[in-house]
């Protein structure tokens, strides 16, 4: 009797030990954007065991506007939004780092709160629980950058910027050649965008650069006429 008794014992100690076997690491639950923009909010699991676990993530709760959108991406490749459950393998104490819970701002104003269930697939009796929530507000009026009887640049947003970033423009005169540069520090071109008489609106892709800062610069007619940095985050 006081050997069955022991060895419940070790193995009530031995699962409690276990736990939920990961943890959230760097987590930030308040996170805020303006109208228009695309939130990504990095979560990052860590494997506190010695062996490779399944995590189970749930949303459980939302309150968010009629215009926007909340779902999972790893990486540049994200869910439908109507998709409520992930799962996902983390190896021997290693950190899940290229995960990511998005929600694209929408239209109006206000806060916007969502509520999550995470837990380790053989450990469902010990789920960890966390909100996000996220601060929308109007979109800041753009500034003139550049303005001339030819063409009118406002600044780039966001920015800092994630997965791409925006310039408004308004050319007056169509024989105006106008183009956007993107460089490094070292003055390396890393991307060329056109600016169509046709159009006001250019979109700068940002998702292949790495974190860091950068600058662009406005080209009139071949000539440079303004540069000012960019902010890339991950």
């Amino acid at each position: 009797m006081i050997r069955c008794l022991l060895s419940v014992l070790l193995f009530l100690m031995a699962a409690s030990s276990f736990g939920q076997g990961f943890e959230l690491t760097g987590f930030q639950d308040f996170h805020k954007g303006a109208i228009g923009e695309t939130v990504k909010v990095p979560v990052r699991f860590k494997n506190t065991t010695e062996r490779a676990i399944t995590i189970i993530l749930r949303k459980v709760n939302s309150q968010i506007g009629s215009t926007q959108k909340n779902y999972f991406c790893i990486d540049n490749n994200c869910l439908d939004h109507r998709v409520d459950d992930h799962i996902f393998r983390v190896d021997a104490g290693q950190t899940l780092t290229n995960f990511y819970i998005v929600l694209e701002a929408g239209l109006v104003p206000g806060i916007s709160s969502v509520r999550y269930i995470a837990y380790n697939k053989s450990a469902p009796s010990h789920p960890v629980e966390f909100d996000l929530t996220f601060s929308i507000d109007e979109k800041p009026e753009k500034q003139k950058l550049y303005t001339s009887r030819a063409i009118a640049v406002h600044d780039v947003y966001p920015n800092p910027a994630t997965d791409q970033a925006y310039i408004d423009y308004a050319i007056h005169d169509d024989r105006v050649k106008a183009k956007i540069r993107v460089h490094n520090i070292l003055g390396t071109i890393l991307g060329e965008y056109p600016l169509p008489p046709s159009e006001t609106l250019v979109r700068i892709k940002t998702d292949d650069l790495s974190a860091g800062i950068y600058f662009y610069t406005l080209y009139l007619n071949g000539e440079s006429v303004m540069t000012r940095k960019l902010v890339v985050k991950k």
